[in-house]
């Protein structure tokens, strides 16, 4: 695909100032080397720079950048993921041209699995915000002996931080255009010389940059976000540590985002909604009392109240002819889940085959119900109901066959049985039995450099389409399975100054689950289907440089090619939905001294198509965000800018006949990402 015209300039201007901004640091002789990062949501808990796979770790100077809120804010600067809206905000993930990208009737089984702290978020990731967050850890490829059914893409593991045994905390408010504020406080300490805890709590709102013009409003896709979360670390025995945790959620997002002329002009009557209230509780010990192994029990229990509605026709009766319907669509999700997880992790007087291997294994149980309530306009209302139990059994083994050269072979052996019923009278109770792993070779070459290859096995359970207008031999769709073949390379350089990561991968998926569209009555809706094989391979590159004391950069980029298989299907050949060929970031830290710094960032995708189903496409972006700020003793002030160059980012598109005066042609209608925006942010810290 062509490059954009101004993407040669935006790079090009870019590294010019790094370069201009470091060569004179270049010159010092000190060096300061890059903190090491561990991967927690690996099997092996690694350091980065260690790990057998493509992951990326996004750490709490990135994540508490100005500005910066929510998940989708970061992920989408990783290589070869992406994100789609179609709501208030951008919570659909893809990664390698794999996910979902909606949700309407159907209750959708996640490609990608997304964590925080512990609680299973794929089904609600609205609530997966930046509340206190320490890390993201992104782990590319499927996850099938880690995480099972929900992973076959990959993961997004977010982790908050911890307690401390001393007294720390902070308060961060942020004032900007569209009048957005945004206000976060953390505080933690010890309760006792055995206990200690964490509180955070964030106040997200704003206007939003829609402007309704027929009811004369500019705060119909506003942001209404309040969460909180509670941590507590008790060492209960010399043997036992237990992890408490409680995270609430109450969104309530405006959604008011379409127009028929791709404008940030809306002309709704009845503008939408997208709202979340969400408890979770987690429970975590740690048993240290046998000499063999560690001993790990995770338990988790959420309850979500998930509401998506929006006006149908994006107009009002004024502008819709004689006659037309004035409709809405609206979603109403109960959902509750539970997880459970035993884990056993051998220790050095365990390990097996002269003491060469070690080991790892459990037991986990996975359950979820959503009960939906579907309310459109001129037809009855529709309701029913989805429960899944998942019991799965895996183990992991790490065999050192020389002293620079380990073998690892993981498995995981999965049950799913899932009923589906609704008010039509279908009703669907398979049992499907599935299975997942992988085998890797991991070889130290020297103290800086480490190579690895690994052929992995992901799966993904089937599903039933809920929409009655449906014929019966589209209802039902199979579970798929993916196999991902991947070489990579892993690099501390220039005195550990220096730190790359290199993937290259191939990936097949078998009977693929694809998003499908069809039109009745002049009302288009989406459905899933399997196409016979999906490809893809590419290529994930990242690093970081520690260049002086006062310089940090880094940069990613991510190469993908697609393509799907289903002869005498439309989409025969082509590539994958949300699966832009290339994206990179590029992004540079400056301390000019005296409490003085700054920071640019650049971030770009290509182009890529809307859906599964048509041809339309996005256009090609770079995106340009800066920040320059004074930090004196525990406080700061940054001014900032977001999307500088005033792109027209489209987030969600779709390709269908909704005009009520060509009531039969199909046209682009898109929803467009924020333009450009400035902001204030101001930070206490103790």
């Amino acid at each position: 695909m062509p490059h954009p015209p101004f993407l040669p300039s935006v790079i090009s201007s870019a590294v010019a100032l790094g370069l201009v901004s470091i060569a004179p640091s270049l010159l010092a002789d000190e060096i300061y080397t890059l903190e090491t990062t561990t991967v927690a949501a690996s099997s092996e808990q690694a350091l980065l720079q260690e790990s057998v796979a493509s992951v990326s770790v996004i750490e709490e100077e990135r994540l508490s950048q100005p500005g910066t809120t929510h998940l989708e804010e970061v992920v989408s600067q990783t290589p070869n993921v992406n994100l789609s809206a179609g709501a208030s905000r951008g919570k659909y993930y893809q990664i390698r041209g794999i996910g979902e990208r909606s949700q309407f009737t159907d209750t959708v089984n996640p490609s990608v699995a997304v964590v925080m702290d512990g609680i299973d978020m794929s089904a609600m990731t609205m609530g997966a915000t930046l509340l206190d967050a320490k890390q993201v850890e992104v782990l590319r490829g499927p996850q099938g002996s880690l995480q099972g059914a929900s992973a076959i893409g990959g993961l997004i593991n977010v982790r908050a931080n911890e307690p401390t045994d001393y007294v720390t905390g902070d308060l961060e408010l942020t004032v900007a255009q569209y009048n957005t504020q945004n206000l976060s406080g953390a505080i933690g300490g010890p309760i006792s010389d055995k206990v200690s805890y964490r509180f955070a709590a964030q106040r997200n709102s704003s206007d939003g940059f829609i402007k309704n013009d027929y009811l004369n409003r500019d705060d119909t896709n506003n942001i209404d976000e309040t969460l909180l979360r509670t941590k507590f670390h008790i060492a209960a025995s010399d043997n036992l540590d237990l992890d408490l945790s409680a995270f609430y959620a109450n969104i309530d997002n405006g959604y008011d985002a379409f127009t028929l002329d791709q404008t940030r002009h809306t002309i709704s009557d009845q503008p939408g909604h997208d709202r979340q209230e969400t408890l979770a509780l987690v429970g975590k010990s740690s048993w240290y009392g046998n000499r063999h192994f560690i001993q790990e029990t995770a338990l988790s229990i959420s309850k979500s109240n998930l509401e998506y509605g929006y006006d149908v026709d994006w107009t009002n009766p004024d502008f819709q002819p004689v006659g037309a319907k004035n409709r809405t669509d609206n979603y109403s999700r109960d959902e509750k889940s539970a997880t459970l997880d035993l884990r056993f992790i051998s220790s050095e007087e365990s390990r097996l085959f002269n003491d060469s291997t070690g080991w790892s294994g459990g037991l986990y149980y996975f359950y979820r119900n959503s009960d939906l309530i579907r309310d459109y306009t001129g037809e009855p209302v529709f309701t029913s109901e989805y429960e899944t139990d998942r019991y799965a059994g895996y183990g992991e083994l790490s065999t050192d066959l020389t002293d620079k050269l380990t073998w690892i072979n993981g498995v995981r052996l999965e049950q799913d049985t899932t009923l589906y019923s609704d008010n039509t009278g279908e009703y669907s109770k398979p049992t499907e039995y599935l299975w997942g792993g992988r085998t890797a070779l991991e070889y130290q070459t020297s103290d800086s450099q480490m190579l690895y290859g690994l052929i992995a096995r992901g799966y993904k359970v089937g599903g039933y389409n809920a929409n009655i207008k449906l014929p019966n031999e589209l209802r039902k769709y199979d579970s798929e399975t993916l196999w991902n073949f991947e070489l990579g390379a892993k690099h501390r350089l220039l005195e550990d100054t220096l730190h790359t990561q290199l993937a290259v991968f191939v990936q097949q998926r078998d009977d693929a689950q694809v998003n499908a569209t069809r039109t009745e009555q002049g009302v288009a809706f989406d459905y899933t289907d399997n196409a016979n094989k999906a490809y893809s391979y590419g290529l994930e590159a990242q690093a970081q440089w520690q260049a002086t004391h006062a310089v940090r950069l880094h940069a990613s980029v991510g190469l993908l090619k697609t393509e799907l298989k289903e002869p005498g299907a439309s989409f025969d050949g082509r590539g994958a939905a949300h699966s832009p060929e290339y994206q990179f970031a590029l992004g540079a830290s400056f301390d000019h001294g005296k409490g003085w710094f700054s920071g640019l960032d650049i971030e770009g995708k290509d182009r890529f198509y809307f859906s599964d189903s048509y041809d339309s496409t996005t256009q090609a972006y770079a995106l340009v965000n800066a920040r320059f700020g004074y930090q004196q003793d525990n406080w700061s002030v940054t001014l900032w800018g977001k999307n500088l160059t005033d792109q027209d980012i489209i987030v969600r598109g779709f390709n269908f006949p909704n005009n009520p005066y060509t009531p039969t042609v199909a046209e682009d209608y898109v929803q467009f990402g924020a333009p450009r925006m400035f902001g204030i942010t101001t930070k206490y810290s103790f």
